[in-house]
C-alpha cells in the first residue's frame, strides 16, 4: 500500500517561483504595478515592498546594470517586454534562461531566475560571477550556444496531442480536500516541427474536485481529480486534460507496469472526461506516478529550434 502524504507547501513554491508565468500570462490590460511585480516574482521569487520608483531602480540596477531616465510607464514596459515577451530575433530573457538550463541539464526548474542563474554559474565555473544579470545570461548563452545564439520559432502544438506527464503532489483521501492544488511536470520533452515547446520539468497544475473519505459497511473512498494546465518554454499556458485518446495511451502504461491501482489512478471510469475518478478504501497516490493527458485545443507557443 503506498505510503500516506501530502505537501501544500509545494502550492507555495510553485506560486511564488513558477518564473513569473502566472502573472506573464494573464489576459487583459496590465497596470505598471502589475508588470513590476510580475518582474520582480520571476527574477527573485516574490513580490517587493516600497515605493514603486525605488522598486523599478532596483530592478533596472539589478537587470540591465544601470537606471534609465525614461517616465515610470516606459521603464515598466521595458522590463516587462525585455522579461516576457518574444520576437523571432529577439527571444525574452525568460526564454534564454530556459534554454540555457535545458541545454545544460535537459530540464527546467521554478526558481527565481536569479537564484537560477547563480546556480548555473556554479556548475559551469564553480561560482557565481557579478555584473548585471543580462550579462550574467550572455555570458552562460556564449558557453551554452554557438555564437550565443537561440533561435526561436512559432509553432502550434495541435489539439489532442499526448504529453506525458509526473505527478509532483502527493494525495490522499485521508488528507485532501476539495480545491487543493495538483502540481505535476512533463516527464519528457514535448517538440513539434523540430522545436522543443515544452521541456522536460515544466510544471502544470490542477485540482482535487471531490474527495470522499472510506465509510462504514465497506464504503470505498473516492477521489477525482483534474489536470488542467501546463506552461511551455516561453511561458504559454496550455490547457490540458486526461481525456479518451490520453486514457488508452495509459492502458498500455498500465498494462507494463502491472500496476491495478495505478490504472484506477490514470484511467478513470467512462463518462468522466477531462479528469481521474478514484476508488478504493483509502486512495494514496505518491509523487512520481506518470501518465499521459492530452492538449485540449491548438495552442500557438514559441519554441527553441
Amino acid at each position: 500500500m503506498w505510503r500516506k502524504f501530502i505537501s501544500l507547501t509545494i502550492l507555495t513554491l510553485f506560486i511564488c517561483s513558477n518564473m513569473g508565468f502566472a502573472f506573464a500570462n494573464n489576459v487583459g490590460e496590465k497596470t505598471v504595478l502589475n508588470k513590476v511585480a510580475a518582474v520582480e516574482i520571476f527574477f527573485y521569487g516574490t513580490e517587493m515592498t516600497g515605493a514603486l520608483v525605488d522598486r523599478v531602480s532596483t530592478l533596472e540596477k539589478d537587470i540591465f546594470g544601470k537606471e534609465s531616465t525614461d517616465p515610470l510607464l516606459t521603464q515598466a514596459d521595458t522590463l516587462y517586454s525585455s522579461t516576457f515577451d518574444n520576437f523571432i530575433d529577439q527571444p525574452s530573457f525568460l526564454v534564454k534562461l530556459n534554454a540555457i538550463e535545458w541545454s545544460l541539464t535537459h530540464t527546467v526548474t521554478v526558481q527565481p531566475a536569479k537564484n537560477r542563474i547563480e546556480n548555473l554559474e556554479h556548475v559551469l565555473n564553480g561560482n557565481s560571477t557579478t555584473g548585471s544579470l543580462n550579462d550574467r545570461l550572455s555570458k552562460l548563452l556564449n558557453l551554452a550556444y554557438t555564437n550565443g545564439e537561440v533561435m526561436i520559432n512559432n509553432v502550434t502544438l495541435n489539439q489532442d496531442s499526448l504529453l506525458k506527464i509526473k505527478l509532483v503532489t502527493p494525495l490522499s483521501t485521508s488528507t485532501n480536500r476539495q480545491g487543493d492544488p495538483v502540481l505535476f511536470e512533463a516527464a519528457d520533452d514535448i517538440y513539434v516541427d523540430g522545436h522543443l515547446v515544452i521541456p522536460k520539468g515544466s510544471r502544470g497544475q490542477g485540482l482535487v474536485n471531490k474527495v470522499k473519505g472510506a465509510k462504514n459497511f465497506g464504503r470505498n473512498a473516492e477521489l477525482e481529480i483534474s489536470f488542467d494546465t501546463i506552461e511551455t518554454i516561453d511561458g504559454t499556458t496550455i490547457n490540458t486534460l486526461l481525456g479518451d485518446k490520453a486514457k488508452e495511451e495509459n492502458k498500455s502504461l498500465v498494462t507494463a507496469a502491472g500496476a491495478s491501482l495505478a490504472g484506477m489512478v490514470i484511467l478513470g471510469p467512462v463518462g468522466i472526461v477531462g479528469g481521474a475518478f478514484v476508488h478504493g478504501k483509502e486512495v494514496n497516490i505518491p509523487a512520481g506516478v506518470e501518465m499521459y493527458v492530452q492538449i485540449k485545443e491548438d495552442t500557438n507557443a514559441y519554441g527553441i529550434q
